[in-house]
């Protein structure tokens, strides 16, 4: 009996890129030995991603969507399209629909699998076309995880992965707002194995990562894996308090010895901006955990699908 693999793609004003990567899947697919369905989660595309999808599903019987009711993020959007496959897939494989996901590499990841591994996951090679100042800050990010972080990730790793059934479902039962989906499968474990692949260049359009959302994306990994940075506030303070009270012990016995007072407005207005802004920096740490706990008090679900094309 064929094996059921479902292929999810979160994709966001992707139009010109749809076609292609079908076309591309299903003639890696057709030549396997499984049953598989593509699956894109429309995460709310101003474009005509929508009207693509459902043209191209009247045409095609194996592709599906599934269009939420607004953008709630590709983190969010690929656990939409996890959830709704999680009951009719033996396996259920995540990638990008921008073509930088090899669909080359799906025969490795399924040969993997049928060898025993439950998660079967990919890491980048270094990408010479990446930018200076992109390849510094992605080193940079792991460089910080693995420090702050109690879970260890690997350089280059992403959302292109394989899961088990029995890892989809536990995965599934999560419900953590902000997620952080590689730090998630990290961190439930099983039988994991790496493949490296080199990706390709982007078939269209351009990338919806901006710096703001990389450095969001990068804090809301730290903070839902790690309280060190709280760890890390407290000793700050501590360090800095100590700091000025061996000053201020300096500075009396400078004035007590040669009997006069240190003037300069410089250093005290300069002193008061320095803790003033080291108290912001640490309120802003203490503010980011609680407003994820407000935010989790609501528990408001992660995803609205407004139509899809599943029974």
């Amino acid at each position: 009996m064929k094996k059921t693999v479902s292929i999810v793609i979160p994709s966001f004003n992707e139009e010109s890129n749809i076609e292609m990567i079908a076309k591309t899947i299903h003639g890696v697919m057709n030549l396997l030995p499984y049953y598989y369905r593509i699956v894109f989660v429309d995460d709310g595309s101003s474009d005509d991603s929508l009207s693509c999808l459902e043209q191209l599903a009247k045409e095609d019987e194996k592709l599906f969507y599934i269009s939420l009711s607004r953008n709630f993020g590709h983190q969010n959007a690929l656990k939409a399209g996890v959830d709704t496959v999680k009951d009719i897939s033996d396996a259920v494989i995540t990638m990008d629909g921008d073509l930088q996901h090899p669909p080359e590499l799906l025969p490795q990841l399924l040969e993997k699998w049928e060898e025993g591994h439950d998660v079967v996951y990919t890491i980048r090679e270094d990408d010479v076309t990446l930018s200076y100042f992109k390849k510094k800050t992605s080193k940079a990010f792991y460089s910080l995880m693995n420090k702050l972080s109690d879970v260890k990730f690997e350089p280059g790793t992403a959302d292109f992965r394989l899961m088990d059934k029995k890892v989809v479902a536990v995965f599934s039962d999560f419900s953590e707002n902000e997620l952080f989906i590689r730090g998630i499968i990290n961190w439930i474990g099983f039988d994991q194995y790496a493949l490296h692949y080199k990706s390709n260049p982007r078939f269209s359009g351009k990338s919806k990562y901006t710096l703001s959302k990389m450095i969001r994306f990068a804090l809301q990994g730290i903070t839902a894996f790690s309280t060190r940075p709280l760890h890390m506030a407290i000793f700050l303070g501590v360090g800095l308090s100590l700091f000025a009270f061996i000053f201020y012990l300096g500075y009396v016995i400078y004035s007590v010895y040669f009997g006069h007072v240190i003037s300069g407005w410089a250093s005290v207005i300069s002193t008061i901006v320095f803790f003033g802004g080291l108290n912001l920096t640490i309120l802003g740490i203490i503010g980011i955990y609680i407003g994820k706990l407000f935010i989790q008090s609501k528990r408001r679900p992660n995803y609205l699908i407004k139509k899809t094309n599943f029974n």
